[in-house]
């Protein structure tokens, strides 16, 4: 039997998620993803994708990251509607609205000093990695660059993780007017951990979402 046929009967045996698994696996996926958002700010590095684009407004204006990070979002809305459908839009806007939140809750409960800066950042790409991989199982995302390299990868066959990997790199080499060179070393490194684990994970040829 090819491996066409038997993809497609694994396929046809495949059960969805259900609302409450979807729903339990954005609120665990985002919860560890803004964890990792506390532990960058803490490092004062940087990540790629929307998300680095409102860590690095929030360096630069003080104003808080969730917030940036819900209004950066909001013109992908569009393209989850026009190509992905609306089940995509409402997980996508309930993530990252989830997300907003949560990364302005940590505060108030952890609070992290004397770590290195180059521990928090692999640390940090870790734990984004794995929520990533549980909103992608779900299908669901955060929106943003993410959003496009999903919408790519479905369309063009293309990795998510080496779409990712690409525009990461940009926006952080944008960003060294900002940090300095020794964090963005460190931003670099991280950003290449994290999307490793997805590019090694996250694979239409190996896995059903």
């Amino acid at each position: 039997m090819s491996s066409t046929v038997v993809t497609m009967a694994a396929n046809s045996n495949v059960q969805k998620h259900s609302l409450i698994e979807d729903a339990l696996a954005m609120l665990i996926a985002t919860f560890i993803i803004s964890f990792s958002m506390l532990l960058m700010q803490q490092a004062g590095t940087l990540t790629g994708g929307t998300a680095g684009l409102a860590l690095l407004i929030h360096y630069v204006t003080g104003v808080k990251f969730g917030i940036i990070f819900f209004v950066l979002n909001v013109p992908f809305y569009y393209l989850a509607y026009k190509q992905l459908g609306v089940a995509m839009v409402i997980k996508t806007v309930v993530a990252v609205a989830l997300l907003s939140i949560l990364t302005e809750l940590h505060p108030y409960f952890i609070h992290l000093q004397g770590l290195s800066p180059l521990y928090l950042t692999v640390l940090a790409n870790v734990f984004m990695g794995i929520g990533f991989l549980i909103l992608f199982r779900h299908r669901s995302s955060l929106g943003g660059f993410n959003l496009l390299a999903l919408f790519i990868q479905k369309r063009y066959g293309i990795a998510a993780g080496k779409i990712q990997m690409v525009t990461d790199i940009c926006i952080l080499f944008a960003s060294l007017a900002y940090v300095s060179g020794k964090l963005l070393l460190f931003s670099i490194v991280g950003v290449i951990i994290l999307n490793l684990i997805l590019t090694l994970n996250h694979r239409t040829d190996r896995y059903v979402v």
